[in-house]
């Protein structure tokens, strides 16, 4: 049996596409942008919000599209929208009367690109575990007290996010809270970092939902699809992917999967694995 051929390549972000200093490696660099001449369409699906997430598609060179927010937005990179599942208000206020104790690790996500895409009720403890995103993200961040006096129109998604311990908690309460109708819970875990981000999202949204509705608009079948994630949050991605790939310094439930596995991040592992498509590619091309 020959090998597939590529023709959609879906990318994780953090942990995957940007190594542990947060920037793409040359050898990525160069990897994509050959991939992408080669006729490989790229598509960068995170769990960042599409603004956090487009100075790294910037960096590519290149146009493409996002797969944001864990799957409930897709926008190209000059902010052409083509889905959005937004979280209704009255879950979302559902889900904060039950998550009281956790207010204070809460952030409401809105998609607008102005103050108050981000909305807290608190800082303190979010800047204890993820200082850094707070800081790039300053110009966002609202602080409305209590967080429901945000909720005048859908938001994206409530995120959670704490020391891993303190989170497990989070998901213990949210697997009380009886909406497993309404909602998805998503989660990305970097236990080196002793930090778990915890999203929910509408029910039935996820990066390989919003990854299948996208290959399918563009007329990809599943088999000339191939992902690379590193983490919880990638599951259904990888799942939907002909051609799944985990990083390296994939967590080890995803290595139990029995999905190929490439390097790790602070090895390009990304510009290996894509090497190895556009070598697919080349092995196939005289004879389809």
């Amino acid at each position: 049996m020959k090998p597939p051929h590529i023709r959609l390549l879906a990318i994780d972000i953090d942990g995957t596409l940007l190594d542990p200093r947060f920037q793409i490696s040359e050898a990525n660099l160069i990897a994509l942008r050959q991939a992408h001449a080669a006729g490989v369409e790229i598509i960068l699906v995170t769990g960042r919000r599409h603004t956090f997430a487009l100075p790294i598609a910037e960096v590519l060179g290149f146009d493409l599209w996002l797969i944001s927010s864990n799957g409930a937005v897709t926008k190209s990179a000059t902010g052409e929208l083509f889905h959005r599942d937004l979280l209704p208000a009255g879950t979302a206020r559902k889900l904060l009367g039950h998550m009281d104790e956790f207010r204070g690790e809460a952030v409401l996500t809105f998609d607008k690109e102005t103050k108050g895409a981000l909305v807290v009720e608190r800082t303190d403890r979010l800047h204890a575990s993820i200082a850094r995103w707070m800081e790039k993200n300053l110009a966002y961040i609202e602080r409305v007290v209590p967080l429901e006096g945000a909720l005048v129109e859908d938001p994206i998604q409530a995120m959670f996010c704490g020391t891993v311990a303190r989170m497990r908690q989070a998901q213990e309460r949210l697997a009380s809270a009886g909406m497993a109708e309404e909602i998805t819970v998503l989660k990305t875990e970097y236990e080196a970092r002793d930090l778990t981000i915890v999203d929910v999202l509408n029910q039935g949204c996820s990066k390989g939902h919003a990854l299948e509705r996208w290959a399918r608009r563009r007329g990809y079948p599943r088999e000339r699809v191939m992902a690379i994630g590193d983490n919880y949050n990638d599951i259904e991605m990888l799942e939907f992917a002909g051609f799944p790939v985990i990083m390296g310094n994939a967590c080890a439930e995803l290595k139990q999967a029995g999905w190929t596995v490439t390097l790790p991040n602070d090895q390009s592992g990304v510009a290996a694995a894509v090497e190895q498509v556009i070598g697919i590619q080349a092995g196939v091309s005289g004879t389809e």
